[in-house]
Parts: C-alpha cells; structure tokens; sequence
C-alpha cells in the first residue's frame, strides 16, 4: 500500500474516517455498533489517544482524535476496525474487506476547522434522516457532550475551553442543523 501523505506527531488532532465500499452498510445490528465503541474503549488508552468526538454510521465513521504520545494515531483505527473486519466475517460468514479501502486522515490545524468538524461529527446522524435529534443517537458521543449520557470518550474542559459550556455546543450544533434545513429547502425551492 503507498505511504501515507500525513505526518502523525505527539499533541496533533485528527479527522480519521472511512466508509463500507459502494456506500454499503459497515453495520449491520446494534451488536457491531457495541463491539467497536468496546474496542475503542480498550485501544484509546493504551495507544494514548484521546477519542474527542466519535460518530458511528450504517455505512461510515468518524473518529476526531488527539495523539497524546509518540504512538501514530493511525494505530486505533487499524486496531479497532481491523478487528471488527474480521468479527464481522466471522460473524456472517464473509470474506475480504468490508472498508472502501484505508481510513482516511486529515490533520486539524485551527481552533475554528476543530469547531466544526465537532459538530459536523455530531449532526451525522440528523442530517442523514436516522434520527430527529443528535442525543438520540447512541453510537456517538453528542449525548455524553451535552450532559445526557455519561462515558468514558468525554472531556468536559476540553468542551469548555473550546465552547465556554455544553449550553453553548448544543446551541452551536442546533444553529448549524438550522442552517443546514434553510439551505435544503432554498434549493428544493430553487428547483421549481
């Protein structure tokens, strides 16, 4: 496989995604949802990487990450979804990869990028029609941001520094999703 375009350096943030191939299901029952959000527990800590926001999809995911020592970042996703790979054709009796191919990478550089790719990481599941509400959601860590859920993949200082309060990133997420749906219904009225 090439190499990667991306350097992975100690304190560094990071976007880590991928999808099913095709734009199939990565997930298939709440069973595999769990097993990875189990793996994710295990590996952060020990590889040192703090999951800042996580949102897990039918067909694909979103992992925000800091590296917190000299382990690459890119160790959790080879550990937790290369592991999932083979449980899943484990469990239904596949073969090969169930991935698109490598997880993708991008290195967050501003306060502001890190801002909204919080609640883009967040709204997935809203702006993909699953649910009404992101709390509603529970293979994310939205709930556990804004105090409805409790979890290990929450740091409340770091919410704090970035947005002042939970309030305030609820506010921020709800003002994004608001214009999300104005902008939909302008085109879908731009269509006529």
């Amino acid at each position: 496989m090439p190499r990667r375009d991306i350097e992975f350096i100690k304190g560094g943030i990071y976007h880590l995604y991928n999808r099913g191939p095709g734009k199939h299901n990565l997930f298939f029952e709440d069973y595999n949802y769990q097993y990875v959000i189990c793996r994710m527990t295990t590996y952060s800590p020990s590889l040192k990487v703090t999951i800042i926001a996580y949102c897990l999809m039918p067909n694909h995911y979103h992992l925000l990450v800091r590296q917190d020592d000299e382990i690459p970042v890119g160790e959790l996703p080879k550990r937790v979804f290369g592991g999932y790979s083979r449980a899943v054709n484990k469990r239904y009796g596949c073969s090969g990869t169930i991935f698109e191919g490598r997880y993708k990478a991008k290195m967050v550089s501003t306060s502001s990028h890190l801002c909204h790719l919080c609640r883009y990481i967040h709204a997935n599941p809203v702006k993909d029609g699953l649910v009404d509400e992101n709390e509603e959601w529970p293979y994310s860590n939205y709930p556990e941001w804004v105090g409805k859920r409790k979890s290990a993949f929450v740091n409340h200082e770091f919410i704090d520094d970035l947005f002042g309060s939970s309030t305030n990133y609820e506010e921020f997420v709800r003002e994004y999703m608001e214009s999300q749906q104005e902008s939909k219904e302008l085109t879908y009225l731009e269509d006529f």
